[in-house]
């Protein structure tokens, strides 16, 4: 499960924001080194035609508290490829009226728990990952507060991936104009057309590299090639 992003400030990130119609991204865009999921992450999203970079909780399901929204128990910072056509799931509307694009570096993902733990990061290679992703917004029914929440869709493992994580991994877009104008087309609930991005794929090489732990990233183990698709 992706679990973690890295969101550096990265030119091919400034790049990518840009090929998606992103102005000035410095000046909202949340960076971070990894940043893990329940914290906030930018999405861009298309609202009347026009694309938006705007922040969202990473979890797609909120709780009203007394004043503001708690993630809600139920685990969403992914949503499942399988759950996306599932009447009454998290992420069934959400599939075919408010998707998003996460903009990141590379991802982290873990293989085993606590003491067996494996901690891998992944990079793209002379490039950025577009990550296809859900969004809900939420309004508070007394402050009237407003809120975005987001998810990253996970697939079944690539098989590329599987040494290191063999559990999920992420959608990643590819970053061709049509895929992409389809994909954050509001009014386009065609989603039968996205059938063949839920299979796993990798549209751009990619580096992974074994860590200590993500508080530290302290490599431990050599680079390693992962070429695309």
């Amino acid at each position: 499960m992706c679990g973690r992003l890295n969101v550096s400030d990265d030119p091919f990130i400034t790049n990518l924001l840009a090929n998606l119609g992103i102005e000035n991204p410095r000046e909202t865009m949340c960076y971070g080194r990894m940043l893990s999921a329940a914290n906030v992450i930018s999405i861009v999203i298309e609202k009347n035609k026009k694309r938006q970079l705007k922040n969202a909780h990473w979890w797609l399901l909120q709780e009203p508290t007394e004043q503001g929204f708690k993630p809600s128990k139920y685990t969403s910072f992914n949503t499942r490829y399988d759950k996306l056509n599932t009447p009454r799931s998290a992420g069934f509307i959400a599939y075919r009226e408010s998707r998003c694009i996460i903009v990141a570096k590379g991802f982290g993902e873990t293989e085993g728990k606590g003491s067996n733990a494996r901690y891998h990061d992944f990079y793209a290679d002379q490039g950025a990952i577009a990550l296809g992703g859900l969004y809900r917004q939420w309004r508070h029914p007394s402050t009237q507060e407003t809120l975005l929440s987001c998810s990253v869709i996970t697939l079944p493992a690539h098989e590329k991936l599987m040494p290191f994580h063999t559990k999920a991994s992420p959608l990643m877009l590819p970053q061709d104009g049509e895929t992409i104008n389809a994909w954050l087309d509001s009014s386009n609930q065609n989603v039968e057309m996205f059938t063949d991005l839920l299979k796993p794929h990798i549209p751009h090489n990619l580096t992974v590299q074994q860590i200590n732990k993500p508080s530290l990233f302290i490599p431990t183990g050599p680079m390693l090639s992962i070429p695309k698709d």
